[in-house]
């Protein structure tokens, strides 16, 4: 009897191509794929709850797909573990309606983006956040962020030449916090476009080093023209933390 399975999944980004499988490059798709259809005997093929970048972690992805494998869900866990390589992770496993998508039934999405504030780079954080040389103004960077909580056109912050979607997004809560040298950013929201957290993430640095005003970036969100907004921070600083359903 066909079962509908939903996996939530942890995983180090660093040497894979994003989650979504590609054809000519390692993805974490392709590895659950190729490698979970040896617990449950035959191909799968699942669908996540978002598609992270190259270099972008997780620590709640969250997957689905249909199995007429006999494995216990309760055991899943323990035996991916065996099969799947170190950096990838099922931490849960429940069997769900069949109506449920990884993607179309998520209701809201948590992104996390960390950087760390050093004289000279950390070797052992270059995978995992975004270095500065200098301190920028939290205070500052955490006032800006509230111009983006509720609905918006997040035109100014989307991919260059990305696909031509409704760039209206609702952002739920933001925040920008600070503890010794590390920052960490949250994003709350129901949906986010391409490179769109990073975006912002690039733009509200300039805010925290003095380049724009909090009434810059108001108007940079306003303008909705990618060309007016900062840089694309780097995706090792960036996280899928939740997924809420």
């Amino acid at each position: 009897m066909e079962r509908k399975l939903k996996l939530t999944v942890a995983y180090d980004g660093s040497r894979y191509h994003g989650f979504q499988r590609q054809a000519n490059a390692v993805t974490i798709q392709e590895v659950l794929e190729e490698q979970l259809a040896k617990i449950f005997g035959h191909r799968l093929k699942l669908n996540g709850a978002a598609r992270t970048d190259s270099g972008v972690h997780a620590y709640n992805q969250v997957i689905t797909f249909n199995t007429e494998g006999k494995i216990p869900v309760g055991k899943v866990p323990l035996a991916a573990k065996s099969a799947l390589p170190d950096d990838i992770v099922v931490t849960r496993a429940e069997e769900v309606s069949c109506d449920f998508h990884a993607r179309y039934s998520a209701r809201s999405k948590i992104y996390l983006y960390q950087i760390y504030v050093s004289k000279l780079p950390d070797p052992f954080r270059r995978n995992y956040a975004w270095h500065l040389p200098k301190m920028p103004d939290v205070a500052a960077m955490h006032k800006a962020a509230q111009r983006i909580v509720g609905e918006h056109d997040f035109s100014s912050f989307r991919a260059s030449g990305g696909h031509l979607i409704n760039p209206v997004r609702t952002i739920l809560a933001t925040g920008c916090h600070q503890d010794a040298e590390k920052i960490e950013f949250i994003f709350h929201g129901t949906g986010f476009l391409y490179h769109m957290v990073r975006n912002l993430v690039g733009t509200l640095v300039d805010v925290g080093w003095g380049r724009l005003t909090d009434s810059d970036f108001a108007a940079i969100l306003a303008g909705r023209d990618r060309s007016l907004a900062g840089i694309t921070a780097p995706p090792q600083g960036l996280y899928l933390k939740e997924v809420f359903y």
